[in-house]
């Protein structure tokens, strides 16, 4: 990316910063007729099970599960601020990738602020990460190069930059939401153009190797966030019989949904620096159920 650009990028971070205390309308409460996510990505929409339902458990299904993606989220924008953090460490302090580095960091640390907020506000209890999740997501935090991270960053920003998109296009959803999720769409919109054109010159560099190996840390940083979004607990809460027995069907059902709505930009992101090959093409249809 062109420094000029970069500049660009940060003269609008600091003229035009979007506050979530003041952009988002806290102050309002749910309507009767509001949701909080999309039926289409919840975990449980499309099987049998999801017609027994009654309103109030679909309602407190995309409750519990609006709080456990943002949850998961924001806990990955941590992982990744500390990483940013020692990052910036070794460049000069009046490098542009220094300095834009430092917006998004101011950014990050407010959107994890405002997603905090709105679990609050939602009354929510978000189901804390597996002991294997929290050890994967701190080992590569500390010992993965820069440039795996970033394109480990990229992918999870993806995939919730589309749930962020379904849920504020959504007509009925619940105000607080929708602005939280038009705020975050407009600053990540940021983040991500910067960190993909970075990765362009990483990937520029890369043989088959390495692209290779880029194209799996991608596969399984989208593996990680995914599995911490559907939970047995909140089959539970909404008052389900068998929950195990549910937690299966919606585990199976949610890896397909996921596949047909959340790997579109992520697989033509791949694509651009050709990480799909002999390699690596049958682990993203195997375990992503991926079309490549």
């Amino acid at each position: 990316m062109e420094v000029q650009e970069i500049e660009r990028l940060i003269k609008i971070s600091k003229e035009r910063p979007l506050l979530p205390e003041t952009y988002v309308p806290w102050h309002l409460e749910p309507g009767s007729n509001d949701i909080f996510l999309p039926e289409i990505l919840t975990s449980l929409h499309g099987l049998e099970i999801y017609d027994t339902l009654s309103p109030a458990q679909k309602l407190e299904l995309g409750r519990h599960e609006l709080v456990q993606v943002i949850a998961s989220y924001a806990w990955g924008e941590c992982l990744f601020c500390l990483f940013m953090t020692r990052h910036i460490l070794t460049l000069p302090l009046d490098d542009v990738e220094h300095r834009f580095l430092l917006r998004e960091l101011i950014e990050e640390f407010r959107h994890q602020e405002m997603f905090g907020q709105a679990i609050n506000k939602l009354g929510g209890k978000p189901i804390r990460q597996s002991g294997l999740h929290k050890f994967l997501g701190q080992f590569s935090n500390k010992y993965l190069p820069a440039d795996y991270l970033f394109m480990g960053s990229v992918s999870v920003e993806l995939v919730t930059d589309i749930y962020g998109n379904y849920a504020r296009k959504a007509p009925n959803i619940y105000p607080v939401l929708k602005k939280m999720f038009d705020l975050h769409n407009i600053e990540e919109a940021r983040h991500i153009l910067f960190t993909k054109n970075l990765l362009k010159t990483y990937a520029a560099k890369a043989g088959y190797i390495k692209r290779t190996l880029y194209s799996y840390v991608i596969l399984f940083n989208i593996l990680f966030v995914r599995t911490m979004y559907v939970k047995k607990e909140i089959f539970e809460r909404i008052g389900l019989k068998n929950p195990d027995k549910v937690y299966k069907l919606a585990a199976k059902n949610f890896k397909k949904k996921f596949s047909e709505t959340c790997l579109k930009d992520i697989i033509g992101f791949v694509d651009e620096w050709k990480g799909f090959n002999r390699s690596t093409r049958w682990a993203w249809r195997w375990i992503l159920d991926a079309k490549v």
